[in-house]
């Protein structure tokens, strides 16, 4: 390919990756390629740029035949490959000793991996395509086997050979399914291992700002940061959610009636806090005074508005839980238990169905923060949150579709509170209860107390 049908090949396919990119909004869909050389020649691996078609070279050194690269790139982003010379005779292998070039385009699926075959010929798998291949290998041979009993056995033999081939089909893809589920396992064992370890680093690391956001919104003149947006797992963070008034009236209606409160042991269950430290205390709201502008009863409305923004229940406040104040407090550095909400869920998370009256999403809001720690952590999502002032956590736990909840995305710790105090209102939200059956009703997992006590 001589020089100037090289450049017009270059410019069409810049022109089609720039439309592509678009199309698939490339710059919020981060993923890793794994480039794998087994051209028999070196290569090097150029970005292109989607604006001039310039060519960016991303292989420092080249990649030699036999080895491979890892990039981090974007859904959209795509790349060229171009054989290099050889070192000894100082010419490519391509018609004309020319240097052969191909191309390949990150795509929104995962466990991307681009083979460059001999020839400089692009073979780009990810986890669908592979799935894709099991599947065609599963039912190949189970059609090749159905064939040959039916060469064998003549036409009459059809029902019972149909038959077989379904068994078939069903026990070849019983095996894939299963196969996918011990990787699902142990990639879920990796990741809960790996939250366990940083846990207290992270805790520790007071540099350490709030994730980055996958993206932002607005809702009611409020900046939105979403953190999480899976099905069955969200969090978002909402930037002035509540009022220094509404937080003193919650703290004004709380002090007479704060008591110890109890605290996660990372276990599933719960205990008394040291007297000296965290309290709580549950905030009944007059719903009755709500259009006489009573400052809880408008903070609460606010909280099922923002979940019926979210999520397509049509949450009302009827048989609700009471709306929380916790309230924390540092001792300094050189307190050997300091207030800590060890890793838990709020409600079930573990991929089961959803049960009438359980938890399924929660609404945290900062009144005060500490001077040092207090920091939230999802460590299973790693999504870490430095309180801000008068901002607020959603996070839900149910997939609205399929009612199955989440599987362990939104388990959450709260780091120590080393220096200064932290105070939180809390809303745990429950779908299915009403003011005939509320939330009193049923325990934390959607179980009616009065059938667990006759089990």
């Amino acid at each position: 390919m001589d020089r100037s049908s090289r450049l017009a090949a270059l410019f069409l396919f810049s022109l089609i990756i720039r439309l592509t990119s678009l199309l698939v909004l490339a710059a919020d869909v981060p993923r890793t390629i794994t480039i794998m050389n087994e051209s028999g020649r070196r290569v090097e691996i150029y970005w292109i740029s989607p604006d001039d078609g310039e060519l960016v070279l991303q292989s420092d050194p080249d990649i030699l035949d036999g080895t491979s690269l890892e990039l981090n790139s974007f859904v959209g982003h795509s790349f060229e490959v171009r054989e290099l010379p050889g070192k000894k005779s100082g010419v490519c292998d391509g018609e004309g000793q020319t240097c052969r070039v191909d191309y390949f385009t990150v795509n929104p699926n995962n466990d991307q991996i681009v083979f460059v075959r001999e020839g400089i010929s692009v073979d780009h798998t990810d986890s669908k395509i592979v799935a894709n291949r099991s599947a065609s290998t599963v039912l190949d041979t189970c059609k090749s086997a159905a064939v040959s009993q039916l060469t064998a056995a003549g036409p009459h033999m059809a029902p019972s050979i149909f038959d077989s081939l379904g068994e078939c089909i069903k026990r070849g893809l019983a095996i894939e399914i299963e196969k996918a589920n011990e990787e699902i396992a142990f990639q879920a064992e990796i990741r809960h291992g790996i939250a366990d370890l940083i846990e207290n680093y992270t805790c520790a690391d007071m540099t350490l700002n709030t994730t980055e956001a996958k993206r932002t919104e607005y809702w009611e003149g409020r900046r939105v940061d979403v953190m999480i947006d899976r099905p069955v797992a969200k969090i978002h963070l909402v930037e002035n959610f509540l009022t220094q008034e509404e937080c003193q009236a919650v703290e004004e209606r709380a002090a007479p009636i704060l008591h110890d409160a109890t605290v996660a042991d990372g276990s599933g269950g719960q205990h008394l806090s040291d007297a000296r430290k965290a309290k709580q205390a549950g905030i009944k709201v007059h719903w009755d005074k709500e259009a006489e502008g009573d400052l809880i009863a408008s903070l609460s409305r606010r909280v099922y508005d923002y979940v019926n923004h979210v999520l397509p229940f049509n949450i009302t406040e009827n048989g609700q839980e009471d709306l929380m104040s916790i309230q924390y407090f540092g001792r300094g550095p050189d307190d050997e238990k300091p207030d800590r909400y060890m890793p838990h869920c709020d409600g079930d998370c573990n991929g089961m169905d959803f049960r009438t009256g359980q938890r399924m999403a929660t609404i945290v809001m900062y009144c005060d923060i500490p001077e040092v720690g207090g920091q939230t952590r999802f460590r299973n999502s790693n999504v870490h949150i430095v309180p801000k002032k008068y901002a607020a956590t959603f996070f839900s736990y149910i997939d609205p579709v399929t009612m199955k909840m989440d599987s362990g995305f939104t388990q959450h710790s709260g780091c120590p509170v080393v220096e200064g105090e932290k105070k939180i209102v809390t809303q745990w939200i429950r779908l299915g209860v009403d003011d005939e059956t509320p939330w009193s009703s049923f325990n934390t997992l959607g179980v009616k107390y009065t059938d667990a006590e006759n089990q």
